[in-house]
Formats: structure tokens, C-alpha cells, sequence
């Protein structure tokens, strides 16, 4: 891990008690739910991270404690440096507050993993589905959400599908 990026992740666990997983040079430091705000805050306000460049989720369905992951990926391009910060979120009813008031490009970012995988942001000023329209139902991005009609297709039941498919008459 870089120096700079070392002091960085050191100041994090400091202030609050995020614990840290590097994997090929790369910061990923995990904080709990209440204090993201405070977490993105500090990386804005004294750390440099000037640019949120990435907001999404992870399912690890059937495990329900934590159930998901929101991700926040923190650029500073000033200093050539980036953290991935991570928040475990239950799955009975997942709630993170919004950081939409520390960085402005969290808005339509809190929205879409609202929709896509039911996470609901406290304090979000627009808390409408973005993607999917307002009548449906679910979440498409949950693991346990239904796949539709539809098999998929693998090596090992291709002949068993293939039988089913419809084809072009001739």
C-alpha cells in the first residue's frame, strides 16, 4: 500500500474504528452505518477525496447479517489515490443514511441502489425510483430475486433447453 494511502487508512481507524482489508495495493476499509457520513466528511473535508466516483451495493444473500455491502469508491485526483469504503447492512430492513449532502453526485447514486436492490437512504431529498418504473415490484439486483420464466443456459442442460427453445420456421 502507498505511504500516503497508509496514513490515510491509519487516520481512518483512528476516528472511527473502521477496520481494513488491502488486496493488491488497494484500501478497503469497512465503518459502520452511523458513521459513513462523518467517515465521507473527513475524506472530503481533510483528506483530500475530492470526488466520489462510485456508489453501489453487494447481495450476499442467503447470509442475513450482514446481508449487503454499500460501496463507496473515494477518488483524489489531486493526490492520485483512492479507498473503497464499505458499510455491511442487514437484510430485515436495510437503511443507510444519505450522503447526498457531502457529495452532490450521491443523489441519483443512492437512488439507483435504492431501486435496484431495496436499500432505502434516510434523509435522501428524492427518494423515487430512478430505472425501474414506480409500479414494480422488487428489487432486480437482490440475489433472491425471481429470474423470470426462463432457465438460463449451461454446457450441462443445454440439450434438455435447446428441445424447448423456439425456432424460426422454415
Amino acid at each position: 500500500m502507498d505511504n500516503k494511502l497508509e496514513k490515510i487508512v491509519k487516520t481512518l481507524q483512528a476516528d472511527f474504528g473502521a477496520s481494513l482489508e488491502e488486496f493488491r495495493g488497494e484500501a478497503h476499509v469497512t465503518v459502520p452505518a452511523g458513521r459513513i457520513v462523518a467517515t465521507l466528511e473527513l475524506c472530503r473535508d481533510q483528506l483530500g477525496f475530492e470526488l466520489l466516483d462510485s456508489l453501489t451495493a453487494v447481495d450476499y444473500w442467503p447470509k442475513e447479517s450482514p446481508r449487503f455491502h454499500v460501496i463507496y469508491l473515494l477518488t483524489s485526483v489531486s493526490q492520485n489515490l483512492s479507498v473503497a469504503a464499505h458499510v455491511p447492512v442487514n437484510g430485515d430492513r436495510p437503511e443507510v443514511p444519505t450522503v447526498s449532502g457531502v457529495y452532490a453526485s450521491a443523489n441519483w447514486r443512492e437512488r439507483e441502489v435504492w431501486d435496484m436492490f431495496g436499500i432505502r437512504f434516510a434523509g435522501h431529498p428524492d427518494p423515487r425510483r430512478i430505472l425501474m418504473p414506480t409500479d414494480w415490484e422488487g428489487h432486480p439486483l437482490r440475489k433472491d430475486y425471481p429470474l423470470g420464466y426462463e432457465e438460463p443456459q449451461f454446457t450441462f442442460n443445454f440439450d434438455e433447453i435447446d428441445v424447448r427453445k423456439p425456432s424460426p420456421k422454415e
